[in-house]
């Protein structure tokens, strides 16, 4: 009788054990993957300025759209938590747009090399932003199945854990792109 006590306290101590650990792996694979995100959004804002000198030769008329997409990555280099950094990558990501659109109007900036290299490399870790996102996503639903799902929810009480959000795009990146060949 007293094996069996002890026996059934010695399991569930494991299981605690196991579903406390659990849930601490699943927050740093979280904080992890966002850190991934940040080191590409550093990555990007680290590229702005180059970016901006190859630019500036041929754009002395845009110099509006040049100090704001200076500002903007300002904004991202100084932003403090995931909120703050998400909303400053939008506004980058949308001067920097902007700056490309006007690009096309230059066609000697279009054909010069550094530009063409730099467009490459910001491209590149635009996919890599993209793939940090979506391993985020995918370490926030690991997660947050842990914490809804049984006896996982019942842990998650114990350990005052809740499910934590997505990253989301935007309803502006939502809309449809309308692709027109006149």
């Amino acid at each position: 009788m007293v094996w069996l006590i002890i026996g059934l306290i010695v399991f569930v101590l494991i299981i605690f054990i196991y579903y406390f650990n659990r849930f601490n792996v699943l927050e740093n694979r979280i904080d992890n993957s966002f850190s991934q995100i940040d080191v590409q959004l550093k990555r990007r804002a680290d590229l702005i300025p180059n970016l901006i000198e190859s630019v500036k030769g041929y754009m002395k008329h845009e110099k509006s759209i040049i100090q704001e997409v200076t500002k903007a990555r300002e904004s991202l280099i100084s932003a403090k938590g995931f909120q703050e950094k998400l909303k400053a990558d939008k506004t980058l990501e949308s001067r920097l747009s902007k700056l490309f659109a006007l690009a096309e109007n230059y066609p000697n900036l279009k054909a010069n090399e550094n530009f063409l290299e730099l467009q490459r490399e910001l491209t590149s870790t635009e996919d890599k932003v993209a793939y940090a996102r979506q391993f985020f996503n995918d370490s926030i639903l690991s997660y947050n199945q842990l914490c809804k799902t049984f006896p996982g929810n019942l842990f998650a009480g114990m350990f005052n854990k809740k499910p934590k959000e997505y990253f989301q795009a935007e309803e502006s990146e939502r809309k449809e792109i309308k692709v027109k060949f006149d």
